[in-house]
């Protein structure tokens, strides 16, 4: 009868967790740039500093949205760290503006699309950038 509080807690959460959006994380520049080339998918690349706003960014536009799945279906993410700066290329994801997003083709590493920087990563951007890639369909 120990285990029933652990079942019961499950049972709880499963709920929560089905209908929870949000997009899976990679934490190495290296490991995500692989995947991605290998499942021959775009990167998405967020690059954060350790003491700034960007938890308030992730919850506000990239967890819990109608784009979200297909969003993460169709990049290979990866979150680094400004401070971890010799973990990816920053000549390339440069920036002095945290958080900044990057939409990159990883066979070639170029851009996408132009990155949003800071405060102009919203919903509206975000799901106006899927459209122009044509990841959703255009309203």
């Amino acid at each position: 009868m120990r285990w029933w509080p652990s079942i019961l807690l499950l049972l709880l959460a499963l709920p929560l967790a089905a209908f929870a959006s949000h997009i899976h994380w990679l934490g190495h520049y290296d490991v995500a740039l692989q995947k991605a080339i290998s499942a021959h998918k775009p990167l998405l690349v967020l690059v954060v500093k350790k003491e700034d706003r960007s938890n308030q960014v992730i919850q506000k536009a990239l967890m819990n949205r109608s784009y979200i799945a297909e969003l993460d279906h169709h990049f290979v993410s990866v979150i680094v760290t400004y401070e971890g700066r010799e973990t990816y290329p920053i000549e390339m994801y440069y920036t002095t503006v945290f958080p900044t997003l990057f939409f990159v083709d990883s066979s070639r590493e170029l851009f996408l699309t132009k990155p949003l920087y800071g405060e102009e990563i919203k919903a509206e951007r975000l799901a106006k950038i899927m459209q122009d890639l044509d990841i959703i369909p255009k309203k």
